[in-house]
């Protein structure tokens, strides 16, 4: 079970974003998508076929699951994720630091 998963809300917590949040777009591996963070520009060439035009273009970059803690909103700050079994045994991630499940 990943401990960090699409559409969750995190904070960025080493390198150039520090102290930044965003939502998970996507998971690829060990690195994460997240919305607005780690914005780099691109030169792209330009494609007629996609429509696309040439130029410099921002985009994020993905940005490694350890730089990264998940956004514990009733604490307001960031915070580790564990995983409990239930007596149904079904498993679910948890806040380290209140035990509370987290929703998604």
């Amino acid at each position: 079970m990943r401990k960090i998963k699409k559409n969750d809300d995190v904070i960025v917590i080493a390198g150039r974003d520090k102290g930044s949040r965003g939502s998970v777009k996507s998971v690829q591996g060990d690195y994460l998508l997240v919305g607005g963070i780690n914005m780099v520009k691109k030169h792209q060439k330009p494609n007629p076929v996609q429509g696309l035009s040439g130029g410099i273009v921002e985009m994020e970059s993905p940005i490694h699951v350890s730089n990264v803690a998940i956004y514990n909103a009733a604490a307001q700050k960031a915070d580790r994720v564990g995983i409990k079994s239930l007596e149904d045994g079904r498993k679910v991630r948890v806040f380290r630091s209140s035990g509370e499940m987290i929703e998604a």
